[in-house]
């Protein structure tokens, strides 16, 4: 099966291009020993298939992250047949860098020149035909978003898979940066390293720390003695070598590329001077998200939400009655009931609210609108000594913290990304939201929006004063510069919008049917035993190894057994909080049952105690695994496990003491 991998600037319109051409066939997954993301795919075009890799969006090949070094490796040591190079038409010259990087690595290339609308809508005239002899590779026009362009891009693609002859254009150095690449060349012709030396030369030049490492490790001796000699010389090389790129895209693009004289303003433009204001920015944002959790609670909740509950309680009540009639013994009937459709079918209850959530969230993705968010929140986050950037990663973890753990690779400065790191699971996550709707539904029914809104936003908070600590003192030093691209903004693509909005629910619905599923079964199993004693009571195995912790939580004001095995069984799975709390009350099982037992053990001050404690503490063990593989140290992933609680716990027990002195 010949391979095509997609490679391109962020907010090129690479996955929309990944998207249009694999529809569902795709699958997401991780590079083997790193946490960036693979997304890989297939399509049938005349009878055979094809393989589609997506690859990282980098603006660059060097080896300044994860990504770019991933997407590197990928093109020369994943053989490819052919790589589609996806180039933003309305920021061609930006976007050309890359490509001159890919026609340095030697590699089949085809640009898909993308957005092609918005480049005829701001009067930019490309002759298509020129560019593609000034670089000399295949330029096909595309608009992926309406799958324009695509059957002539697959099949030129195709068959530039077969043509063995290379039209591609070098270009050169300089006098002086050419011989020495000619004279590495010479010495590497001895080697057998896995890449080509040519581009093995450059890199050296431009000071790749990483290739240095592979010369060191792999080549021989003589090779290793030049590089002596050429570590002087490197960043004086880097910069001349980043310049005649830049003069040989200028040329191509002088000869090409037809631009209106003048600054017109867009109509991205015109909503940036209100939506990016300097004072209105901050407001316009807490609206934005005010409104969506109102909306969530409106749709998801009194509209949607009724119905799940009434047909899990059916689908209970019907699989109780079916084990009773084939005479199943008591235990079974008993683990069905409370163990599944009182715990794990809890859960499921609220998927209304949460698709709901994950729809909206992924409306203002695919606008644009979170880009904005981020730059908006650049001023703030600098005056707490953080990077920009790190509010993108926490924005990705609202869904669910191992994306945003893992996000925290686009940062370059290492303290940048360690604190971004260790804060980010004060993000509210999906699977934390069941949890907020029960209790909402129990205490604040006619404020739910309110509420889990000034959740998240305490969660905001919470993280950059945590991050502020953190630069004061475990990582002490200068952020780096904050740059980042605001894209334009579009009109959402819906089945797009849908397709991620169900990968997430889809997600959610495997983790409650296994992660919590075996958490449950577990803690029900110790709930029943020893024989004899009643299920459910303080007298189990459960009830006696809450009862030891629960007075950890006394000072907060719900230091029941109950409350303490559902906040430790969180540790596991977030969404098992719920599950645990529809076990342990026995009978419980269904959502307005569930409600009432709540009401009868918790009041409003100890439910918003309870609420805040998980909102901060402990992440889920996946997200711990994920620190440790991020940072791999075992030190950072138990200070994952054991700092978030201790601030929790803390948050919790103020809330509970204050809200008592002032008669709540």
């Amino acid at each position: 099966m010949n391979t095509i991998a997609l490679v391109g600037n962020p907010n090129s319109g690479k996955t929309t291009l990944f998207n249009a051409l694999t529809g569902s066939n795709q699958h997401v997954g991780n590079w083997p020993g790193v946490t960036v993301e693979k997304k890989e795919g297939k399509f049938k075009y005349k009878g055979n298939q094809y393989n589609v890799v997506d690859l990282p969006g980098t603006y660059s090949l060097g080896a300044y992250s994860e990504d770019e070094v991933v997407a590197r490796d990928y093109i020369l040591k994943g053989n490819p047949d052919v790589v589609i190079n996806v180039v933003d038409a309305t920021n061609i010259e930006r976007n050309l860098y890359l490509t001159t990087q890919l026609i340095e690595m030697g590699t089949k290339v085809v640009i898909a020149l993308n957005m092609m609308d918005e480049a005829k809508q701001k009067n930019i005239e490309i002759d298509l035909k020129k560019l593609s002899q000034e670089l000399g590779v295949p330029v096909i026009p595309t608009v992926a978003s309406k799958n324009k362009g695509l059957d002539t891009l697959i099949e030129e693609s195709i068959q530039y898979i077969n043509e063995n002859e290379d039209s591609r254009l070098t270009f050169s150095y300089g006098e002086d940066i050419d011989k020495e690449i000619e004279d590495i060349r010479s010495i590497l012709e001895s080697s057998s390293l896995e890449y080509p030396t040519k581009w093995i030369a450059v890199k050296l030049l431009e000071g790749d720390q990483e290739i240095y490492r592979l010369i060191e490790n792999k080549a021989p001796d003589p090779i290793k003695e030049r590089l002596i000699s050429l570590g002087e010389k490197a960043t004086e090389y880097e910069l001349e070598i980043v310049d005649k790129r830049y003069d040989f895209i200028g040329k191509i693009v002088n000869k090409s590329v037809k631009k209106p004289s003048g600054i017109i303003e867009t109509r991205t433009d015109k909503i940036d001077k209100i939506i990016t204001h300097k004072y209105l920015g901050l407001p316009i944002f807490a609206l934005i998200m005010f409104v969506i959790f109102q909306l969530t609670f409106v749709i998801g909740g009194d509209i949607f939400g009724g119905y799940v509950a009434t047909i899990i309680e059916t689908i209970g009540e019907y699989a109780v009655n079916l084990l009773a009639m084939i005479g199943t013994p008591e235990w079974l009937q008993s683990f069905f009931s409370e163990g599944i459709f009182g715990g794990v079918g809890a859960v499921f209850e609220f998927i209304p609210l949460i698709t709901v959530l994950y729809f909206f969230i992924g409306i203002l993705e695919d606008t644009g609108y979170m880009a904005r968010a981020a730059y908006v929140m650049d001023g703030l986050m600098r005056s707490l000594g953080l990077h920009g950037k790190t509010f993108i990663s926490m924005i990705v973890g609202f869904g669910c913290n191992v994306p945003g753990v893992m996000s925290t690779r686009t940062l370059d400065n290492k303290k940048d990304r360690m604190i971004a790191l260790l804060i980010n699971p004060f993000m509210s996550c999906g699977a934390r939201l069941p949890i907020y709707l029960v209790f909402i539904a129990a205490f604040f029914p006619e404020h739910g929006g309110i509420v889990l809104f000034s959740l998240y936003a305490l969660g905001i908070v919470v993280a950059l004063l945590v991050g502020k600590l953190f630069s004061k003192t475990l990582f002490k030093g200068e952020s780096s510069h904050f740059i980042m691209e605001l894209p334009p903004y579009r009109l959402p693509i819906f089945k797009y919008v849908i397709r991620d909005m169900w990968d997430k629910v889809w997600d959610f619905l495997h983790r409650a049917g296994t992660i919590i599923f075996v958490v449950v079964s577990l803690l029900w199993v110790l709930s029943v035993l020893p024989f004899g004693v009643e299920p459910y009571s303080q007298e189990s195995i459960l009830g006696k190894i809450g009862t030891i912790l629960a007075p950890i939580f006394i000072p907060a004001g719900f230091g029941t057994w109950q409350a303490t095995v559902s906040l430790f069984a969180g540790i596991a799975a977030k969404e098992a909080v719920v599950a645990i709390l529809g076990m342990v009350y026995a009978g419980v099982s269904e959502g307005s049952q569930l409600v009432g037992a709540l009401q009868n053990v918790f009041t409003p001050l100890t439910a918003i105690s309870f609420m805040v404690m998980t909102l901060l503490y402990t992440p889920c063990a996946a997200v711990i695994g994920t620190v440790k593989q991020e940072t791999k140290s075992n030190k950072w992933a138990i200070f994952m496990a054991i700092y978030p609680f201790v601030i929790g716990w803390i948050a919790a027990v103020i809330i509970y003491q204050v809200g008592r002195l002032l008669g709540f």
